[in-house]
């Protein structure tokens, strides 16, 4: 017999491409209400391609995370389209790989709002409204980078280590107000992001493949990390609990010689 899955509001912020869109798909094919959010999510074509078919069951609003006073009138607009959420899905990322060579302020500051400060310029305004409705639950998609800084790519794993450390800390404290906070930490997905990579990229998986995975798992699972692939975890966790002597030895053989 088929499991009834309980109906579901949700806000996705992030959800105009990639795993966001996948994941809308997903949702509204089971069911749920979502609210659909990004930069331009009011004009993208494929929302507006999913409102034709499901209706009522999908609302798309513009958020800028970068525009702190945006997100907090934006929260409560979010809040008020299906009288309360029951799962907020922060899925926001940037990324712009460089060398030393090619360090740049705007780029570094771009990925910390995406990457982290977007998380909390939302949670600021939602917090009160999940602790007033009694309930709730938050999802925050960090990556498997936030283990361990690889060359190239602090500017994008430095923020998401901090996204991961925020959520640790907080975790106890809104589980204590009944708001469960979980992480997803997941390796390489083919989207706009990691086209920009020039070198292999182990486990890489389809947009879809990696929102189904997420689907399934915090569906079934109330882990604090949901994590994957399991190759990918192994290694770079390695390097997490390795001597920095290894591990920073092992690193610095990525390093491009050209």
């Amino acid at each position: 017999m088929k499991k009834i899955i309980p109906q579901q509001r949700i806000w996705l912020v992030g959800a105009s491409q990639g795993i966001g869109l996948e994941l809308v798909k997903h949702w509204l094919a089971q069911g749920h209400k979502v609210i659909a959010s990004a930069r331009q999510a009011e004009q993208s074509a494929e929302l507006t391609a999913l409102r034709q078919q499901y209706g009522a069951h999908l609302c798309c609003l513009n958020v800028d995370v970068s525009d702190a006073q945006g997100c907090a009138e934006q929260a409560q607009a979010a809040w008020s389209i299906f009288e309360g959420l029951d799962l907020w899905f922060y899925n926001v990322g940037a990324y712009q790989p460089m060398s030393s060579s090619e360090w740049s302020w705007p780029a570094f500051i771009q990925m910390n709002q995406s990457n982290y400060l977007g998380a909390v310029a939302l949670m600021l305004p939602l917090q009160q409204l999940f602790q007033e409705q009694g309930h709730g639950r938050w999802i925050w998609n960090a990556s498997l980078a936030s283990y361990f800084g690889l060359p190239y790519a602090g500017g994008y794993s430095a923020p998401k280590a901090a996204l991961v450390n925020l959520a640790e800390a907080l975790q106890p404290e809104l589980a204590e107000q009944n708001i469960q906070l979980q992480i997803i930490n997941h390796g390489f997905v083919r989207t706009r992001l990691t086209e920009k990579n020039t070198f292999s990229m182990p486990g890489l998986l389809e947009a879809q493949q990696a929102a189904q995975q997420i689907a399934q798992a915090i569906q079934r699972s109330s882990a604090f990390e949901i994590r994957f692939p399991w190759l990918l975890r192994v290694s770079l966790s390695l390097l997490k609990w390795m001597p920095y002597a290894w591990s920073l030895a092992l690193t610095r053989k990525t390093l491009r010689t050209d």
